[in-house]
């Protein structure tokens, strides 16, 4: 009988994917704190391009034998270290030193230094102007201002715009000139700009901060604003990783349930296939994978259902064209009979006429299985009744016990419950066992009645040599025949068991075989439905062929 699955497949691919999810979301909070560094590393690069391009024009402008003590004389001004070096004596890699050539400021820290280290390249040489600061002041960026009003005011008025787009193109920070009076300054910084004082001006609405100068031919010049550095907050990145990742599960977990469902109808439609309905097919309404995998399926069990209708055609056909030439036969060696005298003759009469009587059986016994194993199309239809169990079991043991004198064939059938079953079909299939029972029984037979919840289970018990468990399936197989004693002792045709277990099939049951509990023997057990389920259970026989 058909196993469901539990658990499924599909719950260990969704928990591998849900794993899946998880790396990722711990990648992607290891991938915000590198962009984090990233950001903070290009924030201060943007902060640092302006000052130090204003350095580097400054050095630049100064005579090769005054450069050292022009940087002397600004690092106490300044409060930063101030030097002049080269790429290759300060050991940067390849990509620094490239954007060290295109006029890039680098911020790095030096291993067992504190504070940060600056790095821009003069323009048309090889050197390179290194500033290492441990903070930044108030008055540095005051100073800085100053030092840029004292550089532009080095020229002429009319030059002093284009000087200071120069600075302005090589700095990342945004930076202006104007005439009047600035907007966004109260009267008292405007007081404190005109005095010549470098003035700070604080947005109200957010921490901008503006740096103002004023030259000697009454314009300005602004550096600003300056934003401090927002990282990221790790924690609305991990709430909001955490509810795309629960959204993505849930997504993830209808889809694969979907492609779930799908998989399940065509496992059902294989385990019907392969218990004998041979109409079976699914449903193929799309045209991807697991739909081409569905009309694989239905051209497969088109071609399983010619090939087996074929089979049991052909062999209903043998069969019934058999006993035409067996009654000849039987008919010749009866008028034989008749004329011949002879003991010898009529000795070998009676063996052929027993090996035809086994010859008609067989024919019955593959016309049986035949016709129960096409049931699938509908050709033979049960009749579901109301069947008292113990009369079954009384009828077949009147039965056999003629035939087997010499065994003791014991009815344990006590206030037996009532079946859902075909009373003709039912008894047929209890006198296969009961006889195969007394077949290989030594002395004993017993048969018994056990009600389990909504089943109801005969037992046939004997003392005989048992079935070995590897043989406890195949037994129930067309025409197999075991190779033990057990076999050996009884003969047969290897069809008894078989047409048990598909009339148990068609009545929704099961039949096995196990050890006797009290012989030495085998038992096989028949589980049938109680009446109590007569009608869903004649639904199901009547209509399985239908579903899909």
């Amino acid at each position: 009988m058909r196993q469901s699955s539990r658990g499924g497949v599909f719950l260990h691919v969704y928990l591998a994917i849900f794993a899946a999810l998880l790396i990722i979301f711990v990648l992607g909070l290891i991938g915000v704190s590198l962009v984090n560094d990233m950001r903070a590393q290009n924030y201060r690069e943007d902060l640092a391009s302006a000052p130090m391009s204003l350095l580097g024009f400054m050095v630049q402008n100064q005579p090769d034998d005054a450069r050292d003590q022009w940087l002397r004389d600004h690092e106490q001004t300044l409060g930063i270290g101030l030097a002049l070096s080269d790429s290759e004596t300060l050991m940067l890699d390849y990509w620094d030193r490239r954007r060290l050539e295109k006029q890039h400021v680098l911020a790095a820290r030096v291993e067992g230094e504190s504070g940060w280290r600056l790095y821009r390249s003069l323009k048309d040489t090889d050197q390179v102007l290194v500033a290492h600061f441990n903070g930044l002041s108030e008055q540095q960026p005051q100073r800085l201002m100053s030092l840029l009003r004292s550089w532009l005011e080095s020229v002429p008025v009319d030059q002093r715009e284009a000087r200071f787009k120069r600075l302005r193109d090589a700095s990342a920070l945004p930076m202006g000139m104007g005439s009047g009076t600035p907007v966004g300054l109260n009267d008292a910084q405007s007081e404190q700009l005109n005095a010549g004082n470098v003035v700070i001006s604080i947005a109200p609405e957010r921490p901008f901060i503006s740096f103002y100068a004023q030259l000697s031919d009454g314009r300005w010049i602004t550096a600003g604003p300056l934003h401090p550095f927002e990282p990221i907050p790790t924690t609305t990145i991990a709430i909001l990783m955490i509810t795309m990742l629960l959204v993505l599960a849930g997504a993830l977990y209808l889809i694969v349930g979907r492609v779930e469902s799908r998989v399940k109808r065509l496992e059902k439609a294989a385990s019907r296939l392969a218990a004998g309905h041979l109409d079976t097919r699914v449903n193929v309404n799309t045209n991807d994978y697991l739909g081409q995998l569905g009309h694989a399926f239905n051209a497969m069990a088109s071609q399983v259902q010619v090939v087996l209708s074929a089979q049991q055609d052909l062999m209903r056909a043998v069969s019934h064209e058999f006993r035409t030439p067996v009654a000849r036969i039987r008919f010749a060696i009866q008028m034989v009979d008749d004329m011949s005298e002879s003991p010898s003759i009529k000795r070998q009469i009676a063996e052929i006429d027993a090996d035809i009587e086994a010859l008609d059986n067989l024919i019955d016994e593959i016309l049986t299985y035949a016709r129960l194993d096409s049931a699938g199309d509908g050709r033979v239809p049960l009749t579901i009744t109301e069947v008292d169990s113990e009369m079954v079991v009384a009828n077949v043991i009147e039965t056999l016990r003629p035939l087997h004198p010499e065994l003791e064939l014991i009815n344990n059938c006590k206030e037996a419950p009532l079946v859902a079953a075909d009373e003709r079909y039912l008894q047929r299939a209890v006198q296969n066992l009961v006889g195969n029972a007394c077949a290989h029984a030594r002395g004993r037979v017993e048969v018994s009645i056990e009600q389990q919840n909504d089943k109801v289970a005969f037992h046939i018990d004997d003392d005989g040599p048992g079935v070995p468990e590897r043989d406890r399936k195949r037994i129930f197989k067309p025409f197999a025949r075991l190779d033990d004693s057990r076999a050996r002792r009884s003969g047969g045709y290897g069809l008894g068991l078989a047409i048990v277990s598909k009339i148990v099939f068609w009545h929704q049951g099961d039949v096995t075989v196990s050890d006797a509990p009290s012989m030495s023997g085998a038992r096989f057990t028949i589980e049938i439905p109680c009446y109590s389920e007569t009608e869903s259970n004649y639904l199901r026989l009547t209509r399985s062929n239908g579903e899909r």
